[in-house]
Protein backbone atom coordinates (compact mmCIF):
# COMPACT_ATOMS: atom_id res chain seq x y z
CA UNK A 1 0.00 0.00 0.00
CA UNK A 2 2.77 2.44 0.87
CA UNK A 3 4.50 1.69 -2.41
CA UNK A 4 1.37 2.48 -4.37
CA UNK A 5 1.04 5.82 -2.59
CA UNK A 6 4.45 6.84 -3.92
CA UNK A 7 3.35 6.47 -7.54
CA UNK A 8 2.39 9.89 -8.85
CA UNK A 9 0.23 8.28 -11.55
CA UNK A 10 -1.87 6.54 -8.91
CA UNK A 11 -5.48 7.87 -9.19
CA UNK A 12 -5.67 7.76 -5.40
CA UNK A 13 -2.89 10.34 -5.20
CA UNK A 14 -4.31 12.35 -8.11
CA UNK A 15 -7.71 12.62 -6.43
CA UNK A 16 -6.01 13.54 -3.17
CA UNK A 17 -4.20 16.40 -4.89
CA UNK A 18 -7.37 17.58 -6.64
CA UNK A 19 -9.40 17.73 -3.43
CA UNK A 20 -6.59 19.00 -1.25
CA UNK A 21 -5.82 21.62 -3.88
CA UNK A 22 -9.15 23.23 -2.99
CA UNK A 23 -7.76 23.88 0.49
CA UNK A 24 -4.61 25.45 -0.92
CA UNK A 25 -6.66 27.86 -3.06
CA UNK A 26 -9.27 28.63 -0.41
CA UNK A 27 -9.12 31.67 1.91
CA UNK A 28 -7.57 31.03 5.31
CA UNK A 29 -10.86 31.46 7.17
CA UNK A 30 -12.49 28.71 5.10
CA UNK A 31 -9.63 26.34 5.86
CA UNK A 32 -10.08 27.03 9.56
CA UNK A 33 -13.78 26.29 9.26
CA UNK A 34 -13.11 23.05 7.39
CA UNK A 35 -10.53 22.07 10.00
CA UNK A 36 -13.02 22.53 12.84
CA UNK A 37 -15.83 20.82 10.95
CA UNK A 38 -13.69 17.89 9.77
CA UNK A 39 -11.96 17.28 13.08
CA UNK A 40 -14.84 17.72 15.54
CA UNK A 41 -17.93 19.38 14.06
CA UNK A 42 -19.33 16.56 11.94
CA UNK A 43 -18.76 13.99 14.69
CA UNK A 44 -20.74 16.22 17.06
CA UNK A 45 -23.47 16.56 14.45
CA UNK A 46 -23.57 12.76 14.10
CA UNK A 47 -24.01 12.43 17.87
CA UNK A 48 -26.89 14.93 17.73
CA UNK A 49 -28.56 13.02 14.90
CA UNK A 50 -28.29 9.74 16.80
CA UNK A 51 -29.60 11.44 19.96
CA UNK A 52 -32.54 12.95 18.11
CA UNK A 53 -33.29 9.60 16.48
CA UNK A 54 -33.29 7.99 19.95
CA UNK A 55 -35.74 10.61 21.20
CA UNK A 56 -38.07 10.04 18.23
CA UNK A 57 -38.06 6.25 18.22
CA UNK A 58 -38.60 6.10 21.97
CA UNK A 59 -42.01 7.62 21.26
CA UNK A 60 -43.10 4.75 19.06
CA UNK A 61 -45.90 2.57 20.39
CA UNK A 62 -45.83 -0.87 21.94
CA UNK A 63 -42.82 -3.16 21.82
CA UNK A 64 -41.41 -1.36 18.78
CA UNK A 65 -39.90 1.45 20.87
CA UNK A 66 -37.45 -0.60 23.00
CA UNK A 67 -36.36 -2.53 19.91
CA UNK A 68 -35.71 0.68 17.97
CA UNK A 69 -33.82 2.23 20.88
CA UNK A 70 -31.64 -0.89 21.00
CA UNK A 71 -30.79 -0.20 17.36
CA UNK A 72 -29.72 3.36 18.12
CA UNK A 73 -27.58 2.18 21.02
CA UNK A 74 -25.97 -0.34 18.69
CA UNK A 75 -25.02 2.47 16.27
CA UNK A 76 -22.75 3.93 18.93
CA UNK A 77 -21.38 0.58 20.03
CA UNK A 78 -20.73 -0.37 16.40
CA UNK A 79 -18.57 2.72 16.02
CA UNK A 80 -16.58 1.74 19.11
CA UNK A 81 -16.10 -1.84 17.88
CA UNK A 82 -15.03 -0.64 14.42
CA UNK A 83 -12.47 1.75 15.92
CA UNK A 84 -10.99 -1.05 18.01
CA UNK A 85 -10.76 -3.30 14.96
CA UNK A 86 -9.03 -0.50 13.07
CA UNK A 87 -6.06 -0.53 15.47
CA UNK A 88 -4.53 -3.82 14.25
CA UNK A 89 -5.64 -3.05 10.68
CA UNK A 90 -3.68 0.20 10.66
CA UNK A 91 -0.60 -1.47 12.03
CA UNK A 92 -0.86 -4.28 9.49
CA UNK A 93 -1.22 -1.99 6.44
CA UNK A 94 1.43 0.39 7.78
CA UNK A 95 0.56 3.26 5.43
CA UNK A 96 2.11 6.67 6.22
CA UNK A 97 0.07 9.86 6.12
CA UNK A 98 -0.04 11.41 2.63
CA UNK A 99 1.83 14.55 3.64
CA UNK A 100 4.76 12.39 4.73
CA UNK A 101 5.01 10.75 1.30
CA UNK A 102 4.14 13.58 -1.10
CA UNK A 103 5.36 17.14 -1.36
CA UNK A 104 2.96 20.01 -1.80
CA UNK A 105 0.14 18.62 0.37
CA UNK A 106 -1.62 21.44 2.19
CA UNK A 107 -2.08 20.09 5.73
CA UNK A 108 -4.71 21.75 7.91
CA UNK A 109 -4.07 19.65 11.03
CA UNK A 110 -0.44 19.31 12.05
CA UNK A 111 1.08 16.68 14.32
CA UNK A 112 -0.59 13.51 13.06
CA UNK A 113 2.02 10.75 13.16
CA UNK A 114 -0.09 7.58 13.24
CA UNK A 115 -0.81 5.47 10.17
CA UNK A 116 -3.26 6.60 7.53
CA UNK A 117 -5.29 3.52 6.48
CA UNK A 118 -8.09 3.43 7.43
CA UNK A 119 -9.56 6.75 8.56
CA UNK A 120 -10.92 6.66 12.12
CA UNK A 121 -13.27 9.56 11.39
CA UNK A 122 -14.72 7.86 8.32
CA UNK A 123 -15.04 4.56 10.19
CA UNK A 124 -16.81 6.10 13.18
CA UNK A 125 -19.27 8.25 11.26
CA UNK A 126 -20.28 5.54 8.79
CA UNK A 127 -20.75 2.94 11.52
CA UNK A 128 -23.11 5.28 13.36
CA UNK A 129 -24.86 6.21 10.11
CA UNK A 130 -25.53 2.56 9.20
CA UNK A 131 -26.80 1.83 12.70
CA UNK A 132 -29.19 4.78 12.56
CA UNK A 133 -30.27 3.83 9.03
CA UNK A 134 -31.43 0.42 10.26
CA UNK A 135 -33.75 2.21 12.69
CA UNK A 136 -34.95 5.15 10.60
CA UNK A 137 -34.47 5.63 6.87
CA UNK A 138 -35.03 9.39 7.17
CA UNK A 139 -32.44 10.06 9.86
CA UNK A 140 -30.21 7.33 8.50
CA UNK A 141 -29.91 9.09 5.15
CA UNK A 142 -29.08 12.33 6.96
CA UNK A 143 -26.40 10.49 8.93
CA UNK A 144 -24.95 8.94 5.76
CA UNK A 145 -24.71 12.44 4.25
CA UNK A 146 -22.77 13.59 7.31
CA UNK A 147 -20.43 10.59 7.02
CA UNK A 148 -19.76 11.36 3.35
CA UNK A 149 -19.04 14.98 4.23
CA UNK A 150 -16.61 13.79 6.91
CA UNK A 151 -14.78 11.67 4.37
CA UNK A 152 -14.45 14.62 2.01
CA UNK A 153 -13.13 16.82 4.80
CA UNK A 154 -10.41 14.32 5.75
CA UNK A 155 -9.03 14.37 2.22
CA UNK A 156 -9.49 18.14 1.92
CA UNK A 157 -7.47 18.58 5.12
CA UNK A 158 -4.58 16.57 3.65
CA UNK A 159 -4.53 13.93 6.39
CA UNK A 160 -5.94 10.96 4.44
CA UNK A 161 -5.96 9.44 0.98
CA UNK A 162 -9.38 8.87 -0.64
CA UNK A 163 -8.88 5.11 -0.23
CA UNK A 164 -8.31 5.63 3.51
CA UNK A 165 -11.79 7.13 3.64
CA UNK A 166 -13.35 4.40 1.48
CA UNK A 167 -11.72 1.78 3.69
CA UNK A 168 -13.18 3.48 6.75
CA UNK A 169 -16.63 3.53 5.17
CA UNK A 170 -16.34 -0.17 4.36
CA UNK A 171 -15.15 -1.11 7.86
CA UNK A 172 -17.84 0.94 9.60
CA UNK A 173 -20.58 -0.45 7.36
CA UNK A 174 -19.42 -4.06 7.75
CA UNK A 175 -19.29 -3.89 11.53
CA UNK A 176 -22.65 -2.12 11.87
CA UNK A 177 -24.52 -4.48 9.54
CA UNK A 178 -22.83 -7.85 10.05
CA UNK A 179 -22.76 -7.75 13.85
CA UNK A 180 -26.21 -6.17 14.20
CA UNK A 181 -28.21 -9.43 14.61
CA UNK A 182 -26.08 -10.63 17.51
CA UNK A 183 -25.86 -7.18 19.08
CA UNK A 184 -29.61 -6.56 18.90
CA UNK A 185 -30.32 -10.00 20.31
CA UNK A 186 -28.37 -8.92 23.41
CA UNK A 187 -29.47 -5.27 23.59
CA UNK A 188 -33.21 -5.62 22.96
CA UNK A 189 -33.95 -7.61 26.16
CA UNK A 190 -32.05 -4.96 28.11
CA UNK A 191 -34.02 -2.06 26.63
CA UNK A 192 -37.27 -3.95 27.20
CA UNK A 193 -36.28 -4.44 30.83
CA UNK A 194 -35.55 -0.73 31.15
CA UNK A 195 -38.96 0.03 29.61
CA UNK A 196 -40.60 -1.72 32.56
CA UNK A 197 -38.50 0.15 35.11
CA UNK A 198 -38.57 3.68 36.51
CA UNK A 199 -36.26 4.68 33.66
CA UNK A 200 -38.75 3.45 31.11
CA UNK A 201 -39.24 6.93 29.65
CA UNK A 202 -35.76 6.64 28.14
CA UNK A 203 -36.83 3.84 25.83
CA UNK A 204 -40.62 4.01 25.66
CA UNK A 205 -42.75 7.13 25.88
CA UNK A 206 -45.65 8.46 23.84
CA UNK A 207 -46.02 12.27 24.17
CA UNK A 208 -49.36 13.65 23.08
CA UNK A 209 -51.10 10.28 23.69
CA UNK A 210 -52.32 8.71 26.93
CA UNK A 211 -49.58 6.75 28.65
CA UNK A 212 -50.34 3.06 28.80
CA UNK A 213 -50.83 1.49 32.18
CA UNK A 214 -48.62 -1.45 33.02
CA UNK A 215 -49.89 -4.50 31.18
CA UNK A 216 -52.04 -2.48 28.75
CA UNK A 217 -51.07 -1.79 25.12
CA UNK A 218 -50.35 1.71 23.86
CA UNK A 219 -52.93 3.20 21.52
CA UNK A 220 -52.27 2.52 17.87
CA UNK A 221 -50.10 5.28 16.29
CA UNK A 222 -51.75 7.71 13.92
CA UNK A 223 -50.44 8.43 10.42
CA UNK A 224 -48.74 11.56 11.76
CA UNK A 225 -47.04 9.57 14.51
CA UNK A 226 -45.72 7.05 12.02
CA UNK A 227 -44.38 9.80 9.79
CA UNK A 228 -42.58 11.55 12.65
CA UNK A 229 -41.08 8.27 13.82
CA UNK A 230 -39.69 7.42 10.39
Amino acid sequence: MAELSLDGSNPDVSLLRDINGLARDAPRWLDRVMEAVGEYGLILLMVLIAGWCWWRVARRSGAEAPTAVAGVIWSGLAAAVALVLNIPLRNFVDRPRPFLEHKGIHVLVEGKTDFSFVSDHATLTMAVAMGVFMVSRTWGLAAVAVALAEGFCRVYMGVHYPTDVLGGFALGTAVALLLAPAALALLTPLTKAVADSRLGVLVQAAPGRPEARRGEPYPEPTAVDKDLAA
